[in-house]
């Protein structure tokens, strides 16, 4: 019991470490991943705006239009690379795997587009000869806007070559410590928000032509979509870490507690077993 109590007493010490570094990584982790989102707000605003000018025009470009078809999706799940986080990884797989589901139960064609080492763990599983590509960014220490460029370069070469029609992005939005909420982004081809088109009452008049701009525009959207979705989950990593880190410290000190109950008994008994062996031996004697 000794040995089970020491082995406990460490185990509570790793997890209050790994709590804490959690909690000093989730702040600034929070501040990027809010600092991102009116960027990435005021992104979709403009492109809905100029979308709503170009909407059937002829020459839109395939990244708003589309091909046309919807019969092969792919969907590009960010999950993290490391686990001790809860039901972080968990839930953002689920969601794509009932996404998955749902479009094969219709006759679609999936395709996986894994970043994150945990997504790519659990997908592969189920759908290993789905996944086309993975990304790993265990050597990154801090996502910059040129991981999710590279992330978006590689979707939009596979778009160009015709390997799919629609593309989901899966990530995990930050909303609080104890709370992630698993999210489901369609980017390609984009969808444009009704009340941001119709919203705006202003008239305006672009120079070049609608068309031109959402061809130089859009691949930078995707990035841009992409590099919050990792912000996002980087800040919904380190909350749910923490939460679990917690509740494992937690956990910990109550099997302390019930471990140091039963070696206080069990000693105490052995104790009492022991006099009673003495006093009879004594009164033998």
């Amino acid at each position: 019991m000794r040995v089970r109590i020491a082995s406990t007493k460490a185990t509570q010490k790793i997890t209050k470490a790994m709590q804490m570094v959690a909690a000093s990584k989730l702040r600034r982790a929070q501040t990027a991943a809010e600092a991102a989102r009116p960027y990435a707000d005021k992104m979709d605003a403009v492109i809905s705006n100029i979308a709503s000018a170009a909407a059937g025009s002829p020459g839109a470009p395939a990244l708003l239009a589309g091909t046309g078809k919807d019969q092969v999706h792919m969907l590009v799940v960010c999950t993290g690379e490391r686990g001790l986080c809860g039901a972080f990884n968990s839930a953002i797989v689920r969601l794509a795997r009932e996404r998955a589901q749902s479009l094969m139960a219709q006759g679609k064609e999936v395709k996986f587009f894994c970043v994150g080492r945990k997504g790519y763990e659990q997908l592969r599983r189920t759908f290993e000869k789905q996944i086309v590509e993975r990304v790993d960014l265990r050597s990154v220490r801090q996502i910059g806007f040129v991981n999710a460029e590279d992330i978006a370069n590689k979707v939009l070469a596979r778009f160009e070559a015709g390997e799919f029609d629609v593309c989901t992005l899966f990530y995990s939005k930050f909303k609080s410590v104890i709370a992630q909420i698993p999210t489901a982004q369609q980017v390609i081809p984009l969808v444009v928000e009704e009340n941001a088109a119709n919203g705006a009452a202003t008239s305006y008049e672009y120079e070049p032509e609608e068309d031109e701009i959402l061809t130089s525009l859009l691949p930078r959207n995707l990035a841009v979509q992409i590099f919050r979705a990792l912000l996002e989950n980087n800040a919904s990593f380190y909350g749910a870490q923490m939460s679990a880190m917690d509740n494992a410290t937690r956990n910990a000190g109550e099997m302390i507690r019930k471990q140091t109950l039963v070696y206080n008994r069990t000693r105490q008994a052995q104790i009492t077993k022991e006099l009673i062996e003495i006093i009879s031996g004594a009164e033998a004697v």
